[in-house]
């Protein structure tokens, strides 16, 4: 009987691929790459027009024998890796190891693992494309050169273990550039005025911000800078009436966000999750491979996860509306399906992405997944669906009141149909992280208010006027949401590299976590200083992402390979030679503790810098490899024995609180929230925490079973 050999990557995607395929076919998994540069040394001939040397990876011998067995036994051979750059790359290595003509129809490629686009692929096959392959090999490459020639010359000038890569270098130097800013910022002082006003003196006040002048028909916005511009400002509004002078009625469409791409999905679950973009893409790897949904077997759930379009099939879009207007209604279904754009520098060389099969929503499948799978699913389920659904509508109302020439100006807002946000729910975060420019404050719209129906000329109550001091704030710390949003919009980087990117920079200890913010370390900085002194190039974001659109000409065949890496590694490697000469060292100089080492009462304990931020430790490492944590005071006490509470960071740059006779048999108190002394649950009277949550601290019981802290479903106010 005829026997087709198909190779993919994993097992779980070959598990899941055989069930579509039958008897005939032999599916196989590679377990990702199977051949690469070696380790040891540079592997590429720069002389010899960049030729790369690729080996056989280390404990990888018996996959390829047995797949070399299973290519000889077979008639036909497939292969059905990736559709991308490095699934092509794969491939093209499979083929070259398996004796598979790479001109021959032997490439095989799906967006969605599903039985209709696996049969489809099958009767389809095409020959291994030599532009994506020499995309992945000269991207490869050119990271190789860069960390072969720039790691010596880190090592020598600053300290061994150090690396720096095209891409990370770039990321770790927006996040020093921001902290830099940080630094500089200095904050400017303003104020804001809200006048309390309702139409009659015992009706419940609104508020009214202050805005500017209006004179002779004409607006000018004014700005409080001082207590000084305050009081005079008060001084002019005494007795002054306030009048209704302009109301605008209409209504506003909130439309739904396009569908998912790796960048947005990544930013979505650390905003909604706190999930690292390492976590996430774990997860999603999972659903898009296949997971074993009991009788039905090994099934892929969503659509290739490596993608930087909103483009969507028509086929999904049918169904997705089929459903909508199943589930919903058809009031909540568009006479014409969205249409989203995508950003100019995306490829959209594949689907957004979303699920593959439309009659196994989240609900149906949560048993057979993992708690982190189940959220992720979720997520790319309601986003998709929603993406189809029809925008919600408010209705809006803006007000303007005089107190003289003086302008005051109220908002409300109310929600007359959900559209999308039925299926989104009214209690998520909605907002789409926004970069924050230098001192941005965020307060130049007044608050939504409930504005009673009001006419021009309507004379109102004035129950007091609420001045605020406020102060300009400095731009916000990088989180890896807004990194991931910065590098795309910058195009640094491709959708497969930023959860890597972001998990080195923490590897080599150039950034660490404050809560989800990242900041750089001492090392981070002083590597990019480094660099920006003597390679100014690997860290400029214009220069690296030319590199990009460079590396996506060699992938349309527009571009030699040879000829990119040439044009770059010339000046690139006098650079490295001029630097090792003229580069003056730097010492990094561990912090003195004047403690001895306890462990081995030779050695001094000294302050380092780990993975997760500061730590101790004995200056004779490695001959002796004692550690210990810092912690630090608060000002709360022990809840169970009355002793001071100190902090330490740990893993993922959370907090700790712990008693300090945690190590004393008396006291065994930790908690990831701080407690607040002296305040007591008044439903179960256990003790009150200081919880934070999205950079928002709130009280809330210490107690996981008081009623208190059940979750409680509410309509999100307009």
């Amino acid at each position: 009987m005829t026997k087709i050999l198909v190779v993919v990557e994993s097992p779980a995607k070959a598990k899941t691929i055989a069930r579509y395929l039958g008897k005939d076919f032999d599916v196989r998994a590679s377990v990702g790459h199977i051949r690469d540069l070696p380790a040891s040394t540079l592997g590429v001939d720069v002389k010899k027009d960049f030729k790369p040397m690729y080996l056989t990876l280390p404990g990888k011998e018996k996959v390829v024998r047995e797949l070399k067995s299973a290519a000889e036994k077979a008639d036909r051979v497939l292969l059905a890796t990736d559709p991308d750059r490095e699934g092509e790359a794969i491939a093209w290595h499979l083929a070259h190891l398996l004796k598979v003509d790479e001109k021959s129809a032997s490439r095989i490629v799906f967006n969605e693992i599903t039985q209709r686009a696996v049969t489809r692929a099958v009767e389809e096959p095409r020959a291994i494309d030599s532009n994506l392959v020499n995309a992945q090999q000269s991207r490869r490459i050119l990271d190789r050169l860069v960390g072969y020639e720039l790691s010596p010359f880190l090592w020598q000038k600053i300290r061994k273990g150090l690396s720096a890569g095209r891409v990370q270098s770039v990321a770790t130097r927006l996040i020093v550039m921001r902290e830099r800013e940080i630094d500089a910022f200095i904050p400017e002082e303003y104020w804001r005025l809200t006048a309390l006003l309702s139409k009659t003196k015992g009706e419940v006040p609104f508020g009214s911000l202050f805005h500017g002048k209006k004179k002779n028909g004409r607006v000018s916005r004014v700005a409080i800078h001082s207590k000084e511009e305050l009081d005079q400002l008060l001084g002019e509004l005494k007795g002054q009436a306030f009048i209704v002078d302009e109301v605008k009625k209409g209504t506003r469409k909130r439309r739904p966000y396009a569908p998912f791409t790796t960048s947005t999905l990544q930013q979505s679950a650390s905003r909604a999750m706190g999930f690292q973009s390492k976590r996430t893409m774990r997860a999603a790897q999972n659903l898009y491979e296949g997971v074993i949904l009991g009788d039905q077997g090994q099934t892929s759930l969503v659509t290739y996860i490596r993608t930087d379009s909103v483009r969507v099939s028509q086929e999904a879009v049918n169904e997705a509306r089929t459903l909508i207007e199943t589930q919903y209604g058809k009031e909540y279904l568009p006479a014409k399906s969205p249409f989203y754009r995508n950003k100019s520098k995306a490829q959209d060389a594949h689907e957004a992405i979303r699920p593959s099969h439309f009659d196994l929503p989240p609900h149906k499948v949560k048993e057979f997944l993992t708690n982190d799978q189940y959220r992720v699913y979720e997520m790319i389920w309601k986003r998709f669906i929603a993406s189809q659904m029809e925008p919600a509508v408010y209705d809006k109302v803006s007000v303007d009141i005089l107190a003289g020439e003086h302008l005051f100006r109220a908002r409300g807002e109310n929600l007359i149909f959900p559209g999308w946000l039925t299926l989104y729910g009214y209690t998520e975060d909605l907002e789409e992280e926004k970069p924050k420019k230098d001192g941005d404050t965020g307060d130049d719209e007044p608050d939504f208010a409930d504005i009673p129906e009001l006419e021009p000329g309507d004379k109102l109550h004035l129950h007091r006027l609420e001045p605020e001091q406020k102060f300009t704030q400095p731009p916000p710390r990088y989180t890896e949401a807004s990194l991931i949003r910065e590098m795309e919009e910058l195009g640094i980087g491709r959708p497969s590299t930023y959860a890597p990117t972001i998990s080195t920079l923490f590897d080599r200890l150039y950034v660490e976590r404050e809560g989800r913010q990242l900041k750089p370390t001492e090392l981070g900085v002083t590597v990019t200083t480094m660099l920006e002194a003597h390679f100014r190039n690997i860290v400029d974001t214009d220069f690296t992402a030319e590199m990009e659109n460079e590396l996506d000409e060699v992938e349309n065949g527009t571009r030699n390979w040879v000829e990119v890496l040439s044009t770059f590694y010339t000046p690139f490697h006098q650079d490295v030679e001029k630097a090792m000469k003229q580069a003056e060292k730097i010492v990094i100089e561990d912090i003195p503790t004047g403690k001895k080492c306890p462990a081995c009462e030779v050695g001094d304990l000294v302050i380092r810098e780990g993975r997760y931020g500061k730590f101790i430790a004995c200056n004779r490492y490695p001959d002796c490899k004692y550690t210990e944590a810092i912690s630090e005071e608060t000002k709360a006490h022990c809840p169970k024995c009355g002793s001071p509470v100190r902090s330490r960071k740990i893993r993922r740059g959370s907090l700790l609180y712990f008693c300090d006779k945690t190590n004393d048999p008396e006291c065994d108190f930790t908690s990831f929230d701080l407690p607040i002394d002296g305040k007591n649950c008044e439903t179960c009277n256990s003790y009150m925490v200081l919880k934070r949550f999205r950079g928002r601290s709130y009280e809330r019981c210490s107690n996981k079973e008081c009623p208190t802290n059940k979750k409680t479903t509410t309509k999100k106010k307009a």
